[in-house]
C-alpha cells in the first residue's frame, strides 16, 4: 500500500446505497513544465518604469494615493519571495537574483512586450544561467472611502455626542511574470496575478481617520512577498483530494470487504473482490472488476486499474466503469507529465 495515499470515508454514508464514497489524495502536475536541462536560473525585475513613462507613473501614484516607493519596495519583496521559494526547491542547482542589471519597462497598466532573445541569451551567458524568471509588471492601485457614524465620547465634563469618521483603504497589488528559455527561444510561462490588501482607521475628523491607516506598507510588502512565493508554485507539482465510488453490495464478500475497507485493510478487501470477478452473475462480476480498478489505483498501479475498469465496462456493461475509464486515462496522461517534471 502506498503511504502517500490518504483515504477517508464520507461521513454519514447511507447504508442502503450500493456504493460507498472514498477520498484519496492524488498528485497533479504543475501548471508549468520546465525542460530538464534548466538547472540554473536567474531572477530579474523589469517592472520599474522607463524615463519616458516616469512622469506619468508619478502622476498615477499621486492620483491613486500610492505611497512613496511603494511599488519599488513591493516589487523587491516579490522578487525575494520568488527567489526564496525557488531556492527551497531542489529542482535547481542555483538561483541567482540579478539585481545588478537595471531593467526597465514602458507602459503603466499593460503587460510589457517580451525581452528580445538576444538580450535574454546575453544575460544568461554572462550570469551562467539556463533560464530567466522575470517580474514583468508590478503595480499598486489604491482606493480610499470615508464613512461616519454618531458616537458618544467620554470627557472630563461628561459624555458628549460626536461624529466618528472611518477611512477604508483597499490596495490592489498586481504582478505579471514570464519565464524565458533562451535555448529554445520559448516563453515557458506568462502569468498575471492580482491580490488586495484592506485597512481601516478611525478619528474625529477625516484627516485623523486617514492618519490612523497604519501598517499599510507592511501589509502590501507581505502580499507582494506572498505573490512571489505563489508564482514559484506554478512549477511545483501538488496534490488534490478526489472522490471515488466503489461497490459494497452484491454478495457476502462485498459486505465483508466493505468492513475491511472501513478499517483500512484495503488489500484484504481487494482479495475478496478478486474472488468475485469470476462470479457467474454478470452484474456481480462487473462490480468486482470495477472495484479491482479502485484497489489498483489506491496502490498506484494505474495501468492495471485502467485494464480492470475497461473490463468492467466492455465485458459487463457497467456504466460507472466507463466514467472511471476516462478518469484513469486522464490520470495516466498527467502521470507522464509528472515524470517529466520530476526528472533531475
Amino acid at each position: 500500500m502506498k503511504n502517500y495515499i490518504f483515504i477517508l470515508f464520507l461521513a454519514g454514508a447511507i447504508a442502503s446505497c450500493k456504493t460507498n464514497e472514498l477520498y484519496m489524495n492524488v498528485a497533479e502536475p504543475a501548471p508549468v513544465t520546465l525542460p530538464s536541462y534548466i538547472k540554473k536560473v536567474g531572477v530579474i525585475n523589469r517592472s520599474m518604469p522607463t524615463d519616458e513613462t516616469k512622469a506619468f507613473d508619478v502622476l498615477d501614484k499621486a492620483l491613486s494615493l500610492e505611497g512613496a516607493n511603494l511599488d519599488k519596495i513591493g516589487a523587491a519583496e516579490s522578487i525575494l519571495g520568488l527567489s526564496d521559494e525557488l531556492l527551497s526547491n531542489n529542482r535547481f542547482t542555483e538561483v541567482k537574483t540579478l539585481s545588478n542589471i537595471d531593467f526597465r519597462t514602458s507602459g503603466l497598466s499593460q503587460f510589457p512586450s517580451p525581452l528580445s532573445w538576444e538580450i535574454v541569451a546575453q544575460v544568461c551567458k554572462e550570469n551562467g544561467t539556463d533560464a530567466l524568471f522575470s517580474l514583468e509588471k508590478f503595480d499598486t492601485d489604491t482606493k480610499i472611502s470615508y464613512s461616519n457614524r454618531k458616537v458618544d465620547i467620554k470627557t472630563p465634563l461628561g459624555t458628549v455626542p460626536s461624529l466618528e469618521h472611518q477611512a477604508n483603504m483597499e490596495t490592489i497589488v498586481k504582478t505579471g511574470w514570464r519565464i524565458y528559455d533562451p535555448a529554445e527561444k520559448m516563453i515557458l510561462d506568462e502569468y498575471i496575478n492580482q491580490e488586495s490588501v484592506t485597512s481601516s482607521g478611525r478619528g474625529i475628523n477625516p484627516l485623523l481617520a486617514a492618519a490612523a491607516l497604519t501598517g499599510r506598507k507592511d501589509a502590501v510588502n507581505q502580499v507582494s512577498n506572498k505573490a512571489g512565493h505563489g508564482y514559484a508554485f506554478r512549477i511545483i507539482p501538488f496534490r488534490v483530494r478526489v472522490t471515488r465510488d466503489y461497490y459494497v453490495k452484491g454478495t457476502n464478500n462485498f459486505k465483508i470487504a466493505r468492513r475491511k475497507a472501513q478499517v483500512g485493510k484495503w488489500d484484504e478487501a481487494g482479495d475478496l473482490w478478486k474472488k468475485e470477478t469470476d462470479n457467474s452473475k454478470l452484474k456481480v462480476a462487473g462490480r468486482a472488476a470495477y472495484n479491482m480498478a479502485i484497489i489498483n489505483e489506491i496502490n498506484g498501479d494505474l495501468d492495471s486499474a485502467l485494464k480492470w475498469a475497461q473490463k468492467s465496462y466492455e465485458d459487463y456493461n457497467n456504466k460507472l466503469a466507463l466514467r472511471y475509464v476516462h478518469i484513469l486515462e486522464n490520470r495516466q496522461y498527467k502521470s507522464g507529465v509528472l515524470k517529466i517534471q520530476e526528472e533531475k
